[in-house]
C-alpha cells in the first residue's frame, strides 16, 4: 500500500504564494469498461491549490505533474472535516437531550454547536494549511 495519496493533473495558473493544479477527480469504477452506462461511475474536474513550491522557475502552465499528499495529511484532513464534526454533533445532541428531553431543541443546539468549530477552523486556515500541504511531483517525461 503506498504511503501517499497521487493525482495527475495539469497546472492552471502559477502565482506568488501558489500553483493551482487541474485534477480529475474519478471514483473507483469510472475505469470499468461499461462506466458510460452505469450512473455509479462519475469524475469530476478540481482545482488543488498547492503552497509552497520550492522551485516555481521549474514550472509553467499546462505542464502535467502529480500532486500527492501523506496518507497522513488525508486521514487528518478527514478527521477535522468529518470525525470531529460528527463527534460534537453527538455529544452535544445527546448532552441537551438528557437535560431538556426535547427533540428539536436538542436537534438545533447540536447544529449551532457546530458554528464556532467551523470558526475555529476558518480562524486556523493558514496554519492548517502549512501542516497539511499538497507537494508537487513532476511527472516523467518518456
Amino acid at each position: 500500500m503506498s504511503e501517499k495519496v497521487r493525482h495527475s493533473g495539469i497546472i492552471d495558473t502559477i502565482s506568488a504564494e501558489c500553483v493551482k493544479v487541474r485534477i480529475l477527480q474519478t471514483s473507483a469504477c469510472a475505469h470499468c469498461k461499461i462506466s458510460g452506462h452505469c450512473n455509479s461511475s462519475d469524475s469530476k474536474e478540481k482545482i488543488v491549490d498547492v503552497y509552497n513550491v520550492p522551485d516555481k522557475s521549474e514550472l509553467s502552465i499546462g505542464d502535467e505533474v502529480i500532486v500527492t499528499a501523506s496518507m497522513g495529511m488525508a486521514t487528518r484532513a478527514l478527521f477535522l472535516g468529518f470525525g470531529v464534526p460528527l463527534i460534537i454533533l453527538i455529544a452535544v445532541l445527546s448532552a441537551i437531550y438528557v437535560l431538556t428531553s426535547d427533540e428539536a431543541i436538542s436537534a438545533l443546539g447540536s447544529i449551532a454547536a457546530l458554528v464556532p468549530y467551523y470558526a475555529v477552523l476558518y480562524l486556523y486556515r493558514g496554519t492548517l494549511r502549512d501542516r497539511m500541504a499538497f507537494e508537487i511531483e513532476r511527472k516523467n517525461k518518456v
